[in-house]
Parts: structure tokens; sequence; C-alpha cells
């Protein structure tokens, strides 16, 4: 089978298509014919090697896993002899963000892993678009605790995770400000943001007078000093980026005690992520938002796009048709 692969860490130059073994599925896995997967950020970070301490995970001074990918919508084409949850034929869609060698023409998971049937209402593209950044999106807000009438502020809501997150907070009954650029500021409104910044022209932390109860930086392009005034007491401040000199990470500790704080949203729990989404899909509260496709050949043009940061929620990448 063909197979997009990275032999060490590096940029999209390090990227290569090569033909590979087929996998075989054990006794509890399933083998996956792939259509779709998504170009993202943890994909960034696996071929990159960067931060370092993601190395810890995949690999400290070489990739564990050579063929890229963490997420998928495919089709079952074998199962394993202890399998039960899934059939031949069945379509599929899931996640793993520490490496699933997804980007490929076939894989295999685990049949209890982040992995669950596709909704009938969804094609491939869309099922993809709705794991990685949605799964972040989603371990946020539940460390969060958000209720009914809080007041939300996303920054970065153009992404894969602030898209997913707007939607998100909205089910749950929240006032939500939305931070975006000048050409999703209408796609914002309609994924139900109750107010807007556009920060190509302004700058929320000194315009805005609300006062928040939680303060989500889904890109890291803002900090917990500049928001803090937005912030009521008892307010806290999230972001999935690491920040300034990793300060997101140990902010959590230095503000343990204070009255704003800081929590740095470790991702965990994928199924339950998926089971949520696939819920508000079902009940057609969740739409994953698709910037551009691009097919296996092109996908180093596919990461070059992406780490541009002008993407605007999931790059999809056309495995199979």
């Amino acid at each position: 089978m063909k197979a997009i692969v990275r032999e060490h860490y590096g940029g999209p130059e390090v990227i290569e298509i090569k033909d590979i073994d087929k996998p075989s599925p054990k006794s509890n896995e399933i083998l996956v014919k792939v259509y779709a997967t998504t170009v993202n950020r943890t994909d960034w970070g696996v071929i990159a090697g960067d931060p370092f301490i993601f190395r810890f995970f995949i690999g400290l001074f070489s990739p564990k896993l050579k063929v890229l990918g963490t997420d998928f919508a495919g089709q079952v084409e074998a199962v394993g002899e202890e399998v039960t949850m899934f059939n031949v034929g069945d379509r599929v869609w899931g996640l793993r963000d520490e490496g699933l060698e997804s980007q490929a023409e076939y894989m295999v998971i685990k049949q209890d892993a982040g992995v669950l049937k596709i909704h009938d209402t969804l094609d491939y593209h869309q099922a993809v678009a709705s794991a990685e950044g949605a799964h972040y999106a989603f371990n946020g807000i539940m460390k969060l605790k958000v209720k009914a009438g809080d007041k939300v502020l996303v920054n970065g809501g153009t992404g894969a995770i602030g898209s997913a997150a707007v939607q998100m907070l909205k089910y749950f009954g929240c006032y939500v400000t939305v931070v975006a650029n000048t050409k999703n500021l209408e796609l914002m409104k309609s994924l139900g943001a109750d107010k807007l910044y556009n920060w190509e022209k302004e700058d929320f932390t000194l315009l805005d007078d609300e006062q928040y109860n939680f303060v989500f930086d889904a890109v890291g392009k803002s900090t917990f000093g500049k928001c803090k005034k937005l912030m009521k007491e008892g307010g806290i401040y999230i972001s999935t980026e690491l920040g300034p000199r990793a300060e997101n990470v140990y902010l959590p500790l230095f503000t343990y005690f204070s009255k704003r704080k800081v929590k740095f949203p470790i991702p965990q729990k994928i199924r339950r992520s998926l089971l949520f989404v696939n819920r508000l899909i079902k009940e057609g509260k969740f739409k994953a938002v698709i910037d551009r496709t691009y097919k296996m050949e092109e996908v180093k043009e596919a990461y070059k796009y992406m780490i541009t940061g002008h993407k605007t929620g999931n790059v999809i990448l056309e495995i199979a048709k």
C-alpha cells in the first residue's frame, strides 16, 4: 500500500510517499481502508517533534511511528476474531493524538480505542473533520465546567479547535464572544457568536468591557496577563497552546490560590470526546468547518498551508475516493 512517511524529525521536506506492507489486524483490531484524514496541528507536532516534550511520547531521538496521521475516516475491510463492535463494511472515524499511522491507504486500530461508526448524515470529509479539533475543544470545555449563562471569550474562533469550541459552548447555553479575522466574521455569526472582535483591526484586550467567567485561547496568540482584566473573580484562562516560554504549563501552579486562575487542558479520553461530538451531530448541533482539500500526492503542500496559521477550520487530505 502507499503511505505518507518520514524517517526523522523536520519540516515538510522530510515527508515522502512510499510503498510499504499493508497491515493485518490482530484479534482485537479492525483493518480500515482510509478515505480521508486531516492535516492538523497535532500532525505537525508529530512531524517536527516540537515542542520537545512531545518526543517523550512519540520518540525521543527519532519517531517511533514512521507513517504519519492522527485521525481518519474510512471503511472496515477486515476484523480480528475477537472483534464484536464492528463489522466489515462499517463506515468508521477516529483519532489517536500520539500517532495512528492513518495517512496511508490502510490502517489498523483496536475496536475499543478512539473509533466510532460514522453517522449516516456525514461523508468521510465531514466525519474526519469532527475529530482532532473537536477533541481538544471538548477537553478544554470539560476542564472549565461551563454552565448555561456563563460568559466565555474564545480567541481564535476560526481554527479547528476554536470553531468546534464556539459550537459546543453555545450548546451548553453560554454567551460567547469570538475573536476572528475579517473574512470569517460571518462564519462565526453562523456558528452562534454573540459578540465579535476582528483582530486584524482591533485589540479585544483593550476594547472589551465585558467580564468573563472563562477565556479560551484556542490559538495561543494572547496571554493570561493580557486577558486577566477581562475575567471575573473566580474566572479561568485556558489555552490549548503552551504560550510564551511554556507559561501555560506552569502558571496553573502559580495561580492555584489566586482569584483568577490558569488551567492547561492535557488532552485525554478521546472516546469520550468522540461520543459527545457524535451526539451533537445526531442532534444537528455540530458541523465541522472545512477549509481546503488536498490529494494524497499533494501532502507537502497541505502541510505547508496548514503551518501558515491561516487556515479556517480543517484541512482535509483525501486518501481515496
